[in-house]
């Protein structure tokens, strides 16, 4: 297979205001619920009411379905905003217009209208119900034909879920995943998920565990929705003179840019949205398909870079689902061992990501994840010995650069960084940091 190198810049700057505004919303952290969004959104005029909407929820693939749309619609000609969470490296990067992110005074200006809205006698906003209220906002006003909307955390309470009447909803895969706030079984997420459907309109549903889709089915059936079950596309021979892979789903032969054999469902899934739209009227030729898959970038997935001239594979993979993917990816790279520089968030199920990555023979080198909830790096190290005792070694590092540092020396290995996606945009941030003194 042949490597994508995606470039993206990480050279802005994290505007200070931004962060100040944000900062004081931190500590009401994650709490579902539609409650303080529709109240906060009703003093903002209701944006979200003024716009089509595509509404993307799923354990894993759906931000890159959702930059395939963005990129498709705005080959497309069309007016198109796409929000996303969380960043990689600064906060822009979750409210996107064709294709290019907010400016930061453009979000600071909105962060403070929305900021003035929230009255004093009313429950408090989460920091991530203000960044939803601003994009919102931003799309209204900018006057998007469609906005491309990435669910947060769930579906049913989560805060992007007050559209009504979506253009699609799509769900990617189902995995267990935030099972401590969305349920501890397949069906209990599976319900979580679904609650983004609405009656009568378009769903779009990728492959689901039996569990899952036995609830994802009763809610289509139950609100009458048109829907779309999606299977995998078919790699095919590229044409000549291509550099990039190519796919085809229901005739449809199209440019994959982004690694891993998962794209090839996530791919799917957005065609098969397209191809909804098309039915409803929206002018999506063939042509701007393929452009726009073309152009599709998704940073921190399956990314190839170098560090200290040694290849670097990066990937945010954070779930066992996600690291059976990496894993997958991997393997199809013939390789006799990986040097593995990680970090986790004390909140995921160390063990099965473990299970699904590490083999023998392979090194591993923890890390703590800055800034965040995180995982000891001695505690994983623990867990990881007993998932796979044949490791050629484990190493603990206080910081990822450390960690790094150590991991080149092993000049016969691959580097994969990844078990966070925190931990990618700390190091973007920290590289870009450098770069630019």
């Amino acid at each position: 297979m042949l490597m994508l190198l995606i470039q993206y810049s990480f050279q802005r700057k994290k505007p200070v205001k931004i962060d100040t505004i944000l900062k004081k919303f931190e500590r009401f952290g994650v709490n579902l619920g539609l409650e303080r969004i529709s109240a906060l959104l009703n003093n903002l005029g209701n944006p979200q009411q003024q716009l089509n909407v595509i509404h993307v929820a799923g354990s894993n693939g759906k931000g890159s379905v959702c930059a395939y749309l963005s990129s498709i619609l705005t080959a497309s000609g069309y007016r198109t905003g796409r929000f996303i969470s969380p960043h990689l490296v600064d906060w822009t990067e979750r409210i996107y217009l064709n294709e290019q992110p907010i400016s930061p005074t453009a979000f600071e200006e909105l962060l403070e209208f929305v900021d003035a809205a929230i009255r004093s006698d009313r429950p408090t906003p989460t920091q991530f119900e203000v960044i939803t209220a601003a994009a919102w906002l931003y799309f209204a006003r900018e006057k998007v034909d469609v906005a491309v909307i990435e669910v947060g955390l769930g579906g049913r309470l989560d805060s992007t879920n007050v559209c009504d009447n979506p253009l699609v909803a799509i769900i990617t895969n189902i995995s267990r995943e935030h099972w401590q706030r969305l349920g501890p079984t397949l069906a209990d997420i599976a319900r979580e998920k679904a609650g983004i459907l609405k009656s009568g309109r378009p769903a779009v549903v990728g492959k689901l565990p039996p569990e899952a889709r036995e609830v994802v089915e009763k809610r289509i059936a139950s609100l009458g929705c048109p829907a779309v079950w999606v299977e995998p596309a078919s790699r095919i021979s590229s044409p000549p003179g291509q550099s990039l892979d190519f796919a085809s789903y229901r005739g449809l032969e199209y440019p994959l840019p982004l690694l891993g054999e998962m794209q090839l469902l996530n791919s799917a899934i957005a065609i098969a949205a397209i191809q909804v739209l098309q039915k409803q009227g929206w002018s999506i030729s063939t042509q701007a398909i393929q452009e726009g898959m073309a152009k599709t970038r998704w940073p921190g997935r399956l990314q190839r870079t170098t560090w200290q001239d040694r290849r670097l594979l990066i990937d945010g993979a954070h779930n066992p689902a996600a690291a059976g993917v990496l894993r997958q990816y991997i393997d199809s790279l013939n390789l006799k061992s990986v040097s593995w520089v990680m970090g986790m968030l004390s909140t995921k199920d160390h063990a099965d990501v473990f299970q699904e990555l590490l083999r023998g023979g392979d090194r591993l080198y923890l890390v703590p994840v800055p800034g965040h909830s995180s995982a000891i790096p001695e505690e994983l190290a623990t867990v990881a010995g007993a998932i796979c005792p044949n490791l050629e070694s484990t190493e603990t590092h206080p910081d990822l650069f450390a960690a790094l540092g150590s991991a080149v020396n092993h000049r016969e290995n691959l580097i994969v960084l990844c078990g966070s996606l925190y931990l990618i945009g700390h190091f973007f941030r920290t590289i870009s940091t450098t770069f630019d003194s």
